[in-house]
């Protein structure tokens, strides 16, 4: 059957759009997933504002994982698909669906045991704590299909079939949706309600792309065979750095968490760490979709950069480039011009509500360079540049630990919020240097496989 875009041979520009706009759809609809479960758990009667920032500190664990193996396995996987190697392609899809249940079971026999220091460690107050375990006990539960969910849908995307991966995330996100108010208000479940209803809806998703990838539109099916170890330890290899940055938004969190509730004390500590989960919201509408751009279009670059088209791999730059500095500005307008609204839809406290819009407008003041940072780091991912990608990532995360250890102690708890601007000025500038720098060598050696 006709592939729904030819990542070889479809005009540089449409292929960009064709495949980028699906994904950041797909994205900013799976963002929904933990949004709307914030809204409600927000308007639970009397314990709204704690239950909220009880959910805040669980952080998306479960997701780093299948970013690893995801983000890993589809330029690996598009890259044998452009030297036509059809059979190799199959053996990493194969091999990445098994490391996906494997690292689903190791993570529940892991971290289950392990949930009550680790939401201490994330910033859990007293007060706080018993929500969170409450949620994170009962996502924890589902993670094979959190896992296959976002994995499979990532492995879809790296074979042309953006809009067929938007579709299963839009079937989750609506039965999200639906069965939120259900189980936290009409059986009266709480935030536990919100995390059940999340794991089914994760399940649809699951077994949405289980279908799709064993049926015939697939270009590389889900079949029955053997697994490759050296195909295993190249997936973990190019995928690190993707892992790398969401491990290290957790940590992120985790330390602004911890730094709020220091400077912020016992009066204003669990406010402001309220204030930082709604920020945090917002941020996720941006950055979700924003790597659905720069990460759905990687299978343009790796299909491209394995059939020796260098040409094209660098028009596919430009418009990738241009595409997610332009969304960026978009949300950068969207924040001052209506970020009151976004608010209100996870509380009504007046306090809560002004000191949480005044931390989303700080937070997206460098967001155009953040753009461009985004694309370059998952460009050279998806050229197989693991390096580079690693370590332009990490400067940028150094830069906000660095912002947030000394802002707040010179001048005092809010000014922790200002971290997030300093790093996306210093990480997209150093990224913007190396690019330009490295590029032409990438390209040039780029008959020499990974």
């Amino acid at each position: 059957m006709k592939k729904e875009n030819d990542l070889g041979r479809d005009e540089i520009g449409s292929l960009v759009l064709k495949i980028a706009l699906p994904s950041m759809l797909a994205q900013f609809v799976s963002v929904l997933y933990s949004i709307v479960d914030r809204m409600y758990i927000g308007h639970i009667a009397n314990v709204g504002e704690i239950a909220l920032a009880g959910v805040g500190v669980c952080g998306p664990v479960v997701g780093s994982a299948a970013v690893w193996i995801s983000w890993g396995g589809s330029p690996l996987m598009g890259i044998r698909m452009g030297e036509g190697k059809q059979e190799e392609a199959q053996r990493i899809l194969r091999t990445c669906f098994a490391m996906l249940l494997v690292f689903s079971l190791a993570m529940m026999a892991l971290v289950i045991p392990l949930r009550a220091p680790m939401l201490r460690f994330f910033g859990a107050s007293e007060t706080i704590y018993p929500y969170a375990d409450a949620y994170f006990t009962a996502y924890l539960a589902g993670t094979v299909f959190a896992l296959l969910a976002t994995g499979l849908n990532q492995l879809i995307i790296a074979q042309g079939f953006a809009a067929q991966a938007m579709k299963l995330v839009v079937l989750g996100a609506a039965m999200n949706i639906a069965l939120d108010p259900l189980f936290i208000f009409a059986l009266n479940m709480g935030v536990r309600g919100a995390a059940v209803a999340t794991v089914l809806s994760q399940m649809a998703s699951a077994t949405g792309a289980l279908i799709f990838l064993h049926g015939k539109r697939a270009t590389v099916r889900l079949t029955c065979g053997s697994i490759s170890l050296p195909a295993a330890k190249k997936v973990l290899t190019l995928g690190f750095t993707p892992f790398a940055i969401i491990a290290i938004d957790n940590v992120m969190l985790i330390a602004m968490n911890a730094i709020l509730q220091k400077y912020g004390g016992a009066e204003m500590g669990d406010r402001l760490v309220t204030c930082a989960v709604i920020a945090q919201s917002f941020m996720l509408v941006m950055t979700m979709p924003l790597g659905g751009i720069s990460g759905g279009t990687q299978s343009i670059l790796s299909y491209n950069y394995g059939a020796h088209q260098f040409d094209r791999v660098r028009a596919a730059q430009k418009y990738i480039r241009r595409l997610c500095m332009g969304f960026t500005a978009v949300m950068m307008v969207l924040a001052f011009a209506a970020g009151g609204l976004f608010v209100r839809l996870f509380t009504q406290d007046e306090e809560v509500a002004r000191l949480s819009v005044w931390a989303i407008r700080v937070c997206m003041l460098a967001a155009i360079p953040l753009g461009a940072q985004y694309a370059i780091v998952d460009g050279f991912t998806a050229l197989g540049q693991v390096k580079l990608s690693f370590l332009l990532s990490f400067f940028r995360k150094a830069a906000y630990f660095a912002a947030l250890f000394v802002l707040p102690a010179l001048f005092g708890a809010k000014a922790a919020f200002f971290a997030e601007t300093v790093s996306d000025i210093l990480g997209p500038l150093a990224s913007a240097i190396t690019y330009k720098w490295t590029i032409d060598r990438v390209l040039s050696d780029g008959h020499a496989r990974i």
